[in-house]
């Protein structure tokens, strides 16, 4: 089935809310509600650091990982989604993680170097929840450790 230029729209935008939300929720929000971003049988995987986390209680617990002390902000841009039918889509997302553990409440840290420059690789389908990611993958260009405080 066709769909139609409305419908295509709507679709991208849907899936670019997914991506922002993302980061959003791990950066401001509670990291393993993300979690709930994700189909019930959904992946994330990053190949090259071994890292491969099927299902949501399984990505919530991975994601509810992350030290409390952690402050990171994400930059995407150049979100690029793909609908390939009226039920599933794909995109590709580059990004850049600022990354500090260690940090406590008062002083305002200098900001380090990126932790991480990549692009993520997305897959989704279209839910009676609305769009969720079924795969995410993570490639990274470039990558260093988390400096702390």
């Amino acid at each position: 089935m066709e769909l139609s230029a409305l419908d295509r729209l709507l679709a991208e935008r849907a899936c670019e809310r997914v991506v922002l939300d993302f980061v959003r929720r791990l950066d401001l929000g509670e990291p393993a509600s993300v979690a709930g971003l994700f189909t019930p049988d959904g992946v994330w995987e990053w190949p090259g650091g071994d890292r491969y986390v099927a299902g949501r209680a399984a990505l919530r617990t991975y994601f509810g990982a992350r030290p409390a002390d952690r402050l990171s902000r994400r930059l995407c841009t150049n979100v690029l989604v793909d609908v390939e039918s009226p039920s599933t889509a794909s995109a590709t997302t580059y990004f850049v993680t600022y990354r500090l553990d260690g940090r406590t409440d008062g002083a305002l840290p200098p900001p380090p170097h990126p932790a991480n420059i990549g692009h993520y690789e997305d897959r989704f389908e279209q839910t009676g929840d609305g769009w969720l990611l079924t795969r995410r993958t993570l490639v990274l260009a470039f990558g260093g450790p988390t400096p702390r405080a």
